[in-house]
C-alpha cells in the first residue's frame, strides 16, 4: 500500500482512507505499507488495527529516528534504506494500491508498474482515486499510450477506481500480460526506425 505522509487538504481524503483500511480487514487481508504513524498511512494502519486486521509496516532506519514509526502493528521490519523497503514490500505483498500521497507514493507506484511491465513481479495494482486525486496522473498515462512510450495492455493493467470494494474486486481478478508479444512488437518497432 503506498499513500501520503501527509493528510492532505480535504477531509474526504482521511474518511476514505479509513473506510479502506477497515475494508482490508474485512476482507481478511494484510495490510504492507511504509510503516509510519503520520498521514494517510498512520490512519490507514489505524484503521486496519482498529478492526482486528494484520498491519505489516516496512520503515527505513532514518524515518524509525524521525519517531514517525508506527508503534502498534502487528510487524515492523526496520530496513537500512528506502531502496531496501521496497524490495522487502515488493517480496511480502501479494498486490499493490497507491492513495493519493507525493512523491514517495509516486515513486513506488512507478517502480510496481515497472517491474510487472517487465515481469520481474506478477501483482496486481491499482489506484484508489479518491476525489479525483489522480485524474492528472490517469491522463498522463492514456496520453503516454497515445504517444507510443506505454503499451495500452500495461496501460489497462493498472485498475483504477473510486470505489475500495470496486477495486479490491479488480485487483482479485488479475491477470497478467504476457511478456513475450510486447518485447517482440517493440523490436519490430525498433527496426523500422
Amino acid at each position: 500500500m503506498f499513500c501520503g505522509s501527509s493528510s492532505g487538504l480535504n477531509e474526504v481524503y482521511k474518511t476514505q482512507t479509513r473506510l479502506f483500511g477497515h475494508l482490508i480487514s474485512k476482507n481478511d487481508l494484510t495490510l504492507v505499507y511504509g510503516g509510519g504513524k503520520v498521514g494517510l498511512m498512520g490512519i490507514l494502519a489505524d484503521a486496519v488495527i482498529e478492526s482486528g486486521g494484520k498491519s505489516i509496516g516496512v520503515i527505513p532506519q532514518s524515518i524509525v529516528d524521525l519517531e514517525i514509526a508506527h508503534d502498534k502493528l502487528s510487524q515492523l521490519h526496520v530496513v537500512s534504506s528506502m531502496s531496501e523497503r521496497k524490495i522487502k514490500m515488493t517480496e511480502i505483498s501479494d498486490a499493490f494500491v497507491a492513495l493519493p500521497g507525493g512523491f514517495g507514493t509516486l515513486d513506488e507506484l512507478a517502480e510496481v508498474l515497472t517491474y510487472n511491465q517487465l515481469r520481474i513481479i506478477d501483482k496486481p495494482v491499482g489506484l484508489l482515486n479518491i476525489n479525483g486525486y489522480f485524474d492528472s496522473l490517469i491522463k498522463f498515462l492514456d496520453h503516454a499510450v497515445n504517444e507510443r512510450f506505454v503499451r495500452e495492455e500495461h496501460r489497462n493493467n493498472i485498475f483504477i477506481s473510486d470505489n475500495a470494494v470496486e477495486l479490491v474486486e479488480m485487483l482479485r481478478d488479475y491477470q497478467p500480460v504476457t511478456i513475450e508479444k510486447w518485447i517482440r512488437d517493440i523490436k519490430d518497432e525498433s527496426s523500422l526506425n
